[in-house]
Protein backbone atom coordinates (compact mmCIF):
# COMPACT_ATOMS: atom_id res chain seq x y z
CA UNK A 1 0.00 0.00 0.00
CA UNK A 2 1.23 3.49 -0.79
CA UNK A 3 2.61 5.24 2.27
CA UNK A 4 0.35 7.93 3.72
CA UNK A 5 2.40 11.05 4.37
CA UNK A 6 1.60 14.12 6.45
CA UNK A 7 1.08 16.14 3.25
CA UNK A 8 -1.46 13.56 2.10
CA UNK A 9 -3.26 13.87 5.44
CA UNK A 10 -3.27 17.67 5.25
CA UNK A 11 -4.60 17.52 1.68
CA UNK A 12 -7.39 15.20 2.79
CA UNK A 13 -8.30 17.62 5.58
CA UNK A 14 -8.43 20.53 3.14
CA UNK A 15 -10.76 18.54 0.90
CA UNK A 16 -12.95 17.65 3.84
CA UNK A 17 -13.42 21.21 5.08
CA UNK A 18 -12.58 23.49 2.17
CA UNK A 19 -16.17 23.75 0.95
CA UNK A 20 -17.72 23.84 4.41
CA UNK A 21 -19.40 20.50 3.85
CA UNK A 22 -18.38 17.24 5.44
CA UNK A 23 -16.67 15.12 2.80
CA UNK A 24 -16.09 11.38 2.73
CA UNK A 25 -13.19 10.42 4.99
CA UNK A 26 -10.18 8.28 4.19
CA UNK A 27 -10.45 4.49 4.45
CA UNK A 28 -9.76 2.51 7.62
CA UNK A 29 -6.62 1.00 6.08
CA UNK A 30 -5.33 4.46 5.15
CA UNK A 31 -6.09 5.61 8.68
CA UNK A 32 -4.08 2.72 10.16
CA UNK A 33 -1.18 3.37 7.79
CA UNK A 34 -1.29 7.03 8.77
CA UNK A 35 -1.05 6.17 12.47
CA UNK A 36 1.96 3.93 11.83
CA UNK A 37 3.66 6.67 9.82
CA UNK A 38 3.06 9.27 12.53
CA UNK A 39 4.45 6.93 15.19
CA UNK A 40 7.57 6.20 13.14
CA UNK A 41 8.15 9.87 12.36
CA UNK A 42 7.83 10.79 16.05
CA UNK A 43 10.31 8.14 17.14
CA UNK A 44 12.79 9.28 14.50
CA UNK A 45 12.42 12.93 15.53
CA UNK A 46 12.83 12.08 19.22
CA UNK A 47 15.95 10.04 18.46
CA UNK A 48 17.39 13.06 16.68
CA UNK A 49 16.85 15.14 19.84
CA UNK A 50 19.03 12.73 21.85
CA UNK A 51 22.19 14.28 20.39
CA UNK A 52 21.26 17.68 21.87
CA UNK A 53 21.43 18.94 25.45
CA UNK A 54 19.90 21.49 27.79
CA UNK A 55 16.98 23.62 26.75
CA UNK A 56 17.73 23.02 23.07
CA UNK A 57 16.98 19.34 23.65
CA UNK A 58 13.80 20.17 25.58
CA UNK A 59 12.58 22.37 22.72
CA UNK A 60 13.40 19.65 20.20
CA UNK A 61 11.40 17.05 22.14
CA UNK A 62 8.41 19.38 22.47
CA UNK A 63 8.54 20.15 18.74
CA UNK A 64 8.49 16.42 18.00
CA UNK A 65 5.56 15.86 20.37
CA UNK A 66 3.71 18.85 18.92
CA UNK A 67 4.11 17.59 15.36
CA UNK A 68 2.86 14.17 16.46
CA UNK A 69 -0.25 15.62 18.13
CA UNK A 70 -1.03 17.82 15.14
CA UNK A 71 -0.55 14.93 12.71
CA UNK A 72 -2.85 12.71 14.82
CA UNK A 73 -5.52 15.41 14.91
CA UNK A 74 -5.26 15.93 11.14
CA UNK A 75 -5.44 12.19 10.55
CA UNK A 76 -8.56 11.88 12.70
CA UNK A 77 -10.12 14.82 10.84
CA UNK A 78 -9.44 13.12 7.51
CA UNK A 79 -10.77 9.79 8.77
CA UNK A 80 -13.93 11.23 10.33
CA UNK A 81 -14.53 14.71 8.87
CA UNK A 82 -16.55 16.92 11.19
CA UNK A 83 -16.67 20.48 12.46
CA UNK A 84 -15.47 19.24 15.88
CA UNK A 85 -12.47 17.40 14.46
CA UNK A 86 -11.53 20.42 12.34
CA UNK A 87 -11.62 22.43 15.57
CA UNK A 88 -9.38 19.86 17.30
CA UNK A 89 -6.77 20.29 14.56
CA UNK A 90 -6.59 24.02 15.22
CA UNK A 91 -6.42 23.46 18.98
CA UNK A 92 -3.60 20.93 18.55
CA UNK A 93 -1.65 23.49 16.50
CA UNK A 94 -2.25 26.21 19.10
CA UNK A 95 -1.17 23.98 21.99
CA UNK A 96 1.92 22.70 20.17
CA UNK A 97 3.02 26.22 19.24
CA UNK A 98 2.49 27.41 22.82
CA UNK A 99 4.44 24.52 24.38
CA UNK A 100 7.47 25.17 22.17
CA UNK A 101 7.31 28.96 22.55
CA UNK A 102 7.02 28.67 26.35
CA UNK A 103 9.98 26.30 26.53
CA UNK A 104 12.09 28.70 24.48
CA UNK A 105 11.37 31.35 27.11
CA UNK A 106 13.55 29.34 29.52
CA UNK A 107 16.58 30.78 27.71
CA UNK A 108 15.61 34.15 29.20
CA UNK A 109 15.43 35.41 32.78
CA UNK A 110 13.57 37.91 34.94
CA UNK A 111 10.92 40.13 33.40
CA UNK A 112 12.03 39.26 29.86
CA UNK A 113 11.14 35.64 30.57
CA UNK A 114 7.81 36.60 32.17
CA UNK A 115 6.86 38.73 29.16
CA UNK A 116 7.93 35.93 26.81
CA UNK A 117 5.65 33.45 28.60
CA UNK A 118 2.72 35.88 28.59
CA UNK A 119 3.20 36.56 24.87
CA UNK A 120 3.28 32.83 24.15
CA UNK A 121 0.07 32.42 26.14
CA UNK A 122 -1.57 35.35 24.35
CA UNK A 123 -0.81 33.72 21.00
CA UNK A 124 -2.32 30.44 22.21
CA UNK A 125 -5.43 32.16 23.56
CA UNK A 126 -5.89 34.04 20.28
CA UNK A 127 -5.56 30.88 18.19
CA UNK A 128 -7.99 28.94 20.40
CA UNK A 129 -10.46 31.83 20.46
CA UNK A 130 -10.43 31.95 16.66
CA UNK A 131 -10.83 28.16 16.46
CA UNK A 132 -13.79 28.22 18.85
CA UNK A 133 -15.42 31.10 17.01
CA UNK A 134 -15.00 29.33 13.68
CA UNK A 135 -16.57 26.16 15.07
CA UNK A 136 -19.56 28.10 16.42
CA UNK A 137 -19.98 30.00 13.17
CA UNK A 138 -19.87 26.80 11.11
CA UNK A 139 -22.36 25.06 13.41
CA UNK A 140 -24.68 28.07 13.38
CA UNK A 141 -24.59 28.36 9.59
CA UNK A 142 -25.19 24.65 9.19
CA UNK A 143 -28.23 24.84 11.45
CA UNK A 144 -29.51 27.89 9.59
CA UNK A 145 -29.26 26.09 6.26
CA UNK A 146 -31.54 23.40 7.62
CA UNK A 147 -34.15 25.61 9.24
CA UNK A 148 -36.32 28.70 8.88
CA UNK A 149 -35.55 32.39 8.54
CA UNK A 150 -35.84 32.67 12.33
CA UNK A 151 -33.07 30.13 12.68
CA UNK A 152 -30.96 32.07 10.19
CA UNK A 153 -31.43 35.22 12.24
CA UNK A 154 -30.41 33.31 15.36
CA UNK A 155 -27.36 31.94 13.53
CA UNK A 156 -26.37 35.46 12.57
CA UNK A 157 -26.63 36.54 16.19
CA UNK A 158 -24.62 33.54 17.40
CA UNK A 159 -21.97 34.27 14.80
CA UNK A 160 -21.63 37.85 16.05
CA UNK A 161 -21.49 36.68 19.67
CA UNK A 162 -18.80 34.10 18.86
CA UNK A 163 -16.63 36.65 17.09
CA UNK A 164 -17.10 39.21 19.87
CA UNK A 165 -16.09 36.63 22.47
CA UNK A 166 -13.01 35.73 20.47
CA UNK A 167 -12.05 39.40 20.25
CA UNK A 168 -12.54 39.82 24.01
CA UNK A 169 -10.41 36.77 24.83
CA UNK A 170 -7.59 38.03 22.62
CA UNK A 171 -7.70 41.54 24.10
CA UNK A 172 -7.61 40.14 27.65
CA UNK A 173 -4.58 38.02 26.83
CA UNK A 174 -2.77 40.96 25.23
CA UNK A 175 -3.63 43.14 28.24
CA UNK A 176 -1.85 40.63 30.48
CA UNK A 177 1.23 40.93 28.27
CA UNK A 178 1.22 44.72 28.59
CA UNK A 179 0.76 44.51 32.37
CA UNK A 180 3.74 42.18 32.62
CA UNK A 181 5.87 44.62 30.64
CA UNK A 182 5.08 47.29 33.23
CA UNK A 183 7.00 45.25 35.83
CA UNK A 184 10.22 46.61 34.29
CA UNK A 185 9.32 49.93 35.94
CA UNK A 186 8.72 50.97 39.54
CA UNK A 187 6.93 53.70 41.45
CA UNK A 188 5.10 56.34 39.41
CA UNK A 189 6.53 55.04 36.15
CA UNK A 190 4.97 51.64 36.79
CA UNK A 191 1.66 53.22 37.86
CA UNK A 192 1.57 55.30 34.67
CA UNK A 193 2.39 52.25 32.57
CA UNK A 194 -0.45 50.27 34.14
CA UNK A 195 -2.84 53.21 33.77
CA UNK A 196 -2.01 53.53 30.08
CA UNK A 197 -2.48 49.78 29.59
CA UNK A 198 -5.92 49.99 31.20
CA UNK A 199 -6.94 52.83 28.94
CA UNK A 200 -5.60 51.10 25.83
CA UNK A 201 -7.51 47.90 26.57
CA UNK A 202 -10.63 49.44 28.08
CA UNK A 203 -10.09 48.21 31.63
CA UNK A 204 -11.54 50.07 34.57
Amino acid sequence: MKKLTFSTIAFAVSLAFGSGAMAQGISKSEYKTGKDTISADYKAAKTGCATLSGNTKDVCVLEAKGKEKIAKAELQASYKPSVKNAYEVRVAKADATYAVAKEKCDDLAGNAKDVCVKEAKATQVAAKADAKAQMKVTDANKAADEKSSDARAKASSETLDARNQAATDKLDAQYKVEKEKCDTFSGNAKDNCLAQAKVRFGKS
